[in-house]
């Protein structure tokens, strides 16, 4: 079937999933005049064209086939509609001959303008957020990843339920019963809010039990590594490479999505626990944050911070600005920072040296190193990285003395701590060792105060 040629509209193609028949889409976009002056001026800066590609990438993540795209410029939205009304009537008759099945909107939609658009358009609409919330959906597997979903797609819907009338309403009961009684809309509601306060109770008890589960790590402290970074930055294909642990790897935005942690051996022979969490991405809505913070509690714990680029990226200096604001809305933009600049083995060698050096006079937090998750290239540097900003600054020295009685803790400080020296006395074991401060300070009572 022909479509109509339309001013404004570009149509794009993405495969199709081979397993079921994709539901099929339009893109659509508003960019104000204003915006686009002053964007133009911010470097690196997200075109519209960009910035309807990286939606097209959540539509196919989503298992969604994109029939094109319409970007309308603006003075000002539409209060009502966002788009104007023109524009509006193109995109129904398109959709309408190419059968689609509804039209995404690359911003986030009011309640109203949501029910408006659907009037318009006479099919579903879908704005970002609902996007994203879809995709983390799918690639939810755990009971706390699905609990906080639910719980973001629940506080999303919410405040839209409303603008259904009186038409939904229900007669109360009891003699000389007057009006329409409790309406489906408040019914809903009370459902909703009901379902919200049970999701917020499990998801307080994950929370108590991740608290419990890390102070039990820390009671033998092994440092924690968090990966963190924009989606499809190169992330779990890193966290498979250095730990030899099999999580999915997917070129698709937000294919993992459950943090997972994993024993990491480094070249002192000391160990660090490496975290793999969900990625961000540009303009992650308030309520995905606020609903994964259990999940994201692994990046505000960790001890170090490895924040992964995709250096082959136009756009990653966006990308970074994305992350480290998402980082400071977590609390976490003041733990040591090591950048990652990942899948090098698309670049010419001259310009591994020269984006590492370009980073480096640009202030970067703690080191720069250049690697490739997918050939195994630079991990040993990485690692030895790593192995440096744990140990600076973060072990004491201290001359212990140990009853015999007490050989479980010997054979802790030779697992945990780096002996120096021992000398094995006639009632205790003396020792010189290396250990992280917070161990130190459990095995105070056993210090040899020496005059």
């Amino acid at each position: 079937m022909s479509t109509a040629k339309l001013q404004g509209i570009r149509r794009v193609a993405l495969p199709r999933d081979e397993d079921e028949a994709p539901e099929r889409c339009i893109l659509a976009g508003l960019h104000v005049r204003t915006d686009l002056r002053r964007n133009s001026v911010a470097f690196g800066s997200f075109s519209a064209e960009e910035s309807i590609a990286e939606l097209a990438e959540l539509a196919a993540g989503a298992g969604a086939e994109v029939l094109g795209h319409c970007i309308q410029v603006r003075d000002r939205p539409v209060p009502a509609t966002l788009l104007g009304s023109g524009k509006l009537r193109e995109i129904h008759g398109w959709a309408a001959e190419a059968e689609c099945d509804f039209v995404l909107f690359d911003h986030d939609l009011t309640a109203s303008q949501h029910r408006n658009l659907e009037r318009e358009l006479d099919r579903p609409v879908l704005d970002r957020t609902q996007l994203i919330l879809d995709i983390f959906a799918r690639h939810a597997r755990s009971r706390e990843g699905r609990l906080q979903v639910e719980l973001a797609q629940l506080e999303y819907m919410l405040p839209r339920l409303a603008g259904r009338g009186t038409a939904m309403s229900r007669l109360g009961g009891g003699i000389g019963t007057r009006g329409p009684g409790e309406t489906q809309l408040e019914s809903d509601r009370r459902k909703i809010r009901r379902r919200l306060a049970k999701l917020r109770s499990g998801l307080n008890k994950v929370r108590a039990t991740r608290r419990l589960h890390r102070a039990k790590r820390t009671s033998v402290p092994i440092p924690t590594v968090a990966l963190c970074g924009y989606t499809n930055a190169g992330k779990s294909t890193l966290f498979n490479a250095l730990t030899r642990a099999n999580v999915l790897a997917d070129p698709r935005l937000f294919a993992t999505l459950d943090p997972t942690l994993r024993r990491l051996e480094l070249p002192s022979d000391r160990r660090a626990l490496l975290s793999d969490t969900v990625g961000f991405i540009r303009n992650l809505p308030p309520a995905l944050i606020q609903a994964f913070r259990a999940t994201l509690e692994e990046v505000t714990e960790a001890d170090l911070l490895v924040h992964v680029v995709d250096v082959s990226a136009e756009h990653r200096r966006v990308h970074r600005e994305q992350v480290d604001r998402v980082l400071e809305e977590l609390g976490a933009s003041g733990k040591p920072q090591l950048l990652v600049l990942n899948k090098c083995d698309l670049l010419d060698r001259g310009l591994w040296d020269r984006e590492i050096e370009r980073e480096r006079l640009s202030g970067s937090p703690t080191g720069v190193v250049a690697v490739s998750a997918r050939t195994g290239e630079g991990l040993s540097r990485l690692l030895a990285t790593i192995d440096g900003v744990l140990g600076a600054g973060s072990v004491v020295r201290k001359h212990l003395r140990l009853p015999y009685s007490e050989g479980r803790v010997l054979a802790m400080l030779y697992r945990r701590a780096r002996v120096l020296d021992r000398r094995d006395g006639d009632a205790a074991v003396e020792v010189e060792v290396e250990l992280t401060p917070m161990l130190a300070d459990r095995l105070e009572r056993y210090s040899c105060h020496e005059s």
